[in-house]
């Protein structure tokens, strides 16, 4: 475990509203990656272990902090990333998340990653089985 901060805002839980989903524009969220935490992604990286995301924010805030080369860079300042389908994770290998609001950026993030078919499979079955939906709902493990 290695810890970052993310100072979230309304706008991760705002619904898209843009008739073209790339036309959203996220507002900026402070956040902070203490070197340690660069470090142990780097370790993890070079030695074939996964990085796996608590949350939807700290993946955001990871593949913001990653350049195109896979090298994370430790430090503060403000995240206006908007992960969507068609987004090349550079950073995580894996997360847990709950379940999301419809036409929410945090749904989208998780479509980009697990791919459409995959989330409305898994959101069918939360529903069949009564799962807990939003931010105090049940997780899943997203490879």
């Amino acid at each position: 475990m290695a810890p970052i901060t993310l100072h979230v805002g309304y706008g991760t839980f705002a619904p898209v509203r843009a008739a073209d989903i790339r036309a959203h524009r996220m507002h900026a969220e402070r956040f902070s990656i203490p070197a340690e935490t660069a470090a142990a992604v780097h370790a993890a990286r070079t030695n074939g272990k996964r990085v796996v995301a608590v949350g939807t924010t700290v993946v955001r805030t990871l593949e913001f902090a990653t350049d195109p080369q896979g090298r994370m860079a430790a430090g503060s300042g403000a995240c206006d990333l908007f992960i969507h389908p068609g987004f090349r994770f550079k950073a995580v290998d894996a997360m847990i998340t709950n379940f999301h609001l419809p036409k929410s950026t945090l749904l989208m993030l998780v479509s980009a990653f697990a791919g459409r078919e995959n989330v409305l499979n898994a959101y069918r079955e939360a529903v069949r089985e009564r799962y807990r939906f939003y931010s105090y709902g049940d997780a899943m493990l997203i490879e």
